[in-house]
């Protein structure tokens, strides 16, 4: 068990680490501290900067390649995402049209069949009324 005195303690953990500001500021800091406390000559000291200015500039290349591989990784994923939904989006576009079109051509046959029900009435009703006025003896054109 614990006892009242003690003091909790709060951790704090950083996911993903510094990144390449962080390497580069260290490896400065760890050259400035190799010079401080080398006890080599300037030629030595000098040849060996030049070795870890090599090693540094490697390892920055590497790590540079490393996220530019990952970067490309998460474009083309990106980018694979984009064209998932425009692929989606044009097929959604093409039912839209051939629903619209065949909604179109039901309305047009709708309205082909209303106007022909229409004139067949108008007629039926031309042929009432001639036929009623034949049989009254006057001609329709005296109903006027």
């Amino acid at each position: 068990m614990r006892d009242h005195d003690e003091v909790p303690h709060i951790i704090i953990e950083r996911d993903g680490g510094g990144g390449f500001g962080s390497f580069v500021l260290g490896a400065l800091v760890g050259a400035g501290l190799a010079l401080l406390f080398a006890p080599k000559t300037g030629e030595e000291t000098q040849e060996e900067l030049k070795e870890r200015a090599k090693q540094l500039r490697s390892s920055a290349e590497s790590h540079m390649r490393d996220v530019q591989k990952q970067l490309e990784e998460k474009l083309d994923v990106a980018r694979d995402g984009v064209q998932t939904r425009i692929e989606g989006i044009k097929e959604a576009v093409d039912a839209g049209r051939t629903a619209a079109q065949e909604a179109r051509g039901d309305l047009e046959e709708k309205l082909a069949k209303s106007k022909a029900a229409y004139r067949a009435g108008v007629d039926a009703a031309r042929a009432t009324v001639a036929a009623g006025a034949e049989a009254d003896g006057s001609s329709p054109e005296d109903e006027d």
